[in-house]
């Protein structure tokens, strides 16, 4: 080689080496400085686990010709998921993606969203690099960015195992007021009563001894309401209409007292019985009862309603003849209580001979006993004995669903919602469908189940599962459940999460597990540990599970942790 040519050829290969070795570089590793992730630490929300990602490529890194695809991968023992890939370009690079400056670098934000799993709980987040430079490919390390996922919201398929679903309630009633009522007419402008009305007040008579008589009943009282119609002048009819009760009232007591019975009877009257003459009216076929009822709606003055009234003279003879006779009354009403089995009764029935107990004593002796299994055999012969009820099934299905039975419960509930798709029905058919994992029919039947009293707790496990804290939390109200307890602890409202857990009627392990949640993230130390060995305890699965649950983080290698979980 020519001396002259030498000495260009060197410099040459000396600067393409260079040249090639800066190229190489700028493209190379990156630190996991140049990342963040928000939040810090994944967190399953609603069954997925959401990420954004903020970044950064350094000046004089992106090669103007290069092009970048970008995939964030969260790996764990055994699997992994791959979230939304993002591509970049150099700035001699002619396509559509974000250009990244070679002098100044450039920002970035991906955003991704992975199905959750539980083995996620102990994984860590990649951003996986492959691309070009021109034609050639170029390889990029992986970058860890992030530590496991935060899985608290997941413990709902937990708590709602303690969920209450809705009862189908009957409609017992120890005491039914019932009530007994003849009507004794008098003729106009006359106050004595007639024989004709005598046997009106024989059958009446008759009724209160009868009642009187009766072992399950008993006499309230007897009510006189006396009556004039609203014709003629208001003196005299206010006249009449006393005179009306007042000689009622006389006859009964004298009957009550020849028959033997002690019974209170309140008298009252009313001159001119304008309601009574309206509800005749408005009932009729007169002719022209709309501008009758007008005219009563416009005047309240009864001298000037009457004679208003009469003006219309088309129907006033009408009037006279069939409604005004009417309203010459006295009303006489017995008011009694028809008094139902007792408590010891009804149970015993139950027990010996269910079919003399009717449809709403059998359903409210299963609220006599705490016995499950006694409570199940009752609603069982409920069924045989009333089959078009759906309450029995319904109860039945709830029973199932508090045992943990999901599928039996379902199947109850099914033949409940068969015979009548009634609002607790629906509704625990949600909680079914919920316990499940199915949120979209849970929804769906929860959307049906207006007027179910349980509803508002129902929606608030919904809500937690669907990730809608802040609604979680509003729906539960005052409930005091552990789902409750985790929708205040995942909207961050530690002492009202405290309080709730405290107030739990029927307390479990994942009581406890919570309690040791709101422990760690108030950095109370004794209160993760005390309330993780009394989980535990009743159920050993949470140990294994506090091992990897990042709530408990930086409590891993704390030996007062350890003996705790195991």
């Amino acid at each position: 080689m020519p001396k002259m040519i030498k000495k260009l050829y060197l410099p040459l290969l000396m600067a393409m080496i260079v040249a090639f070795s800066s190229c190489s570089k700028k493209m190379g590793e990156l630190s996991s400085d140049y990342f963040t992730t928000t939040p810090q630490v994944l967190e399953a929300v609603g069954g997925k686990v959401p990420v954004t990602i903020n970044g950064k490529f350094p000046e004089k890194y992106f090669n103007k010709k290069a092009v970048l695809e970008v995939t964030p991968v969260l790996k764990w023992d055994g699997g992994e998921a791959r979230g939304q890939q993002a591509v970049f370009q150099g700035e001699k690079v002619a396509g559509n993606d974000q250009t990244i400056s070679y002098a100044v670098g450039g920002n970035f934000t991906m955003r991704t969203t992975y199905d959750y799993v539980p083995e996620m709980a102990k994984s860590e987040l990649y951003l996986e690099f492959s691309g070009t430079v021109g034609n050639k490919m170029i390889s990029i390390p992986a970058v860890k960015i992030a530590d496991g996922v935060i899985a608290t919201s997941e413990l709902i398929g937990g708590t709602l195992e303690t969920a209450n679903p809705a009862n189908g309630e009957d409609a017992f009633q120890r005491i039914i007021k019932e009530a007994y009522q003849e009507n004794i007419m008098f003729l106009i402008q006359q106050a004595n009563i007639r024989s004709s009305e005598l046997n009106k007040a024989k059958t009446f008579n008759q009724e209160v001894a009868a009642v009187n008589e009766a072992e399950n009943k008993k006499i309230t009282n007897i009510e006189v309401s006396a009556y004039a119609s609203p014709d003629g002048a208001y003196s005299l009819n206010d006249r009449l209409a006393g005179n009306r009760e007042s000689n009622t009232t006389s006859m009964l007591e004298k009957d009550l007292k020849k028959a033997q019975i002690d019974a209170v009877i309140d008298g009252k009257y009313t001159a001119e019985d304008w309601e009574g003459f309206q509800e005749l009216v408005s009932k009729s076929n007169i002719q022209d009862k709309e501008l009758i009822l007008r005219v009563l709606s416009m005047y309240q003055d009864p001298e000037r309603r009457e004679q208003e009234i009469k003006n219309i003279s088309s129907v006033y003879k009408t009037l006279a003849d069939e409604v005004l006779p009417e309203l010459r009354r006295s009303r006489i009403t017995l008011n009694y209580e028809i008094i139902g089995k007792s408590d010891e009764e009804i149970s015993a029935l139950a027990d010996s001979d269910p079919s003399q107990l009717n449809l709403e004593e059998i359903l409210y002796a299963t609220t006599l006993t705490s016995d499950k299994a006694k409570k199940e055999a009752i609603l069982i012969q409920t069924t045989k004995q009333f089959p078009n009820d759906y309450r029995a099934y319904n109860n039945l299905g709830k029973l199932a669903y508090e045992a943990g039975d999901l599928d039996k419960a379902e199947s109850y509930l099914k033949k409940a919602e068969s015979i009548q798709a009634a609002p607790e029905v629906n509704m625990n058919l949600g909680l079914v469908a919920l316990a499940k994992g199915d949120k979209a029919t849970a929804e769906a039947y929860l959307g049906k189940a207006g007027g179910a009293k349980e509803l508002g707790e129902a929606l608030g496990n919904l809500y937690v599962a669907q990730g809608q804290y802040d609604r979680a939390v509003s729906s539960f109200g005052d409930t005091k459940t552990n789902s409750a307890a985790l929708a205040q602890i995942l909207a961050k409202d530690y002492n009202k999460a405290s309080n709730t857990l405290d107030n739990v009627e029927n307390k479990d392990a994942y009581t406890d597990y919570l309690k040791a949640v709101v422990g760690a993230r108030t950095n109370n130390k004794n209160a993760v540990t005390s309330n993780l060995k009394a989980a535990v305890a009743k159920d050993p699965a949470l140990g294994k599970k506090a091992a990897t649950d990042l709530e408990f983080s930086k409590y891993f290698t704390d030996s007062d942790f350890v003996s705790a979980i195991n």
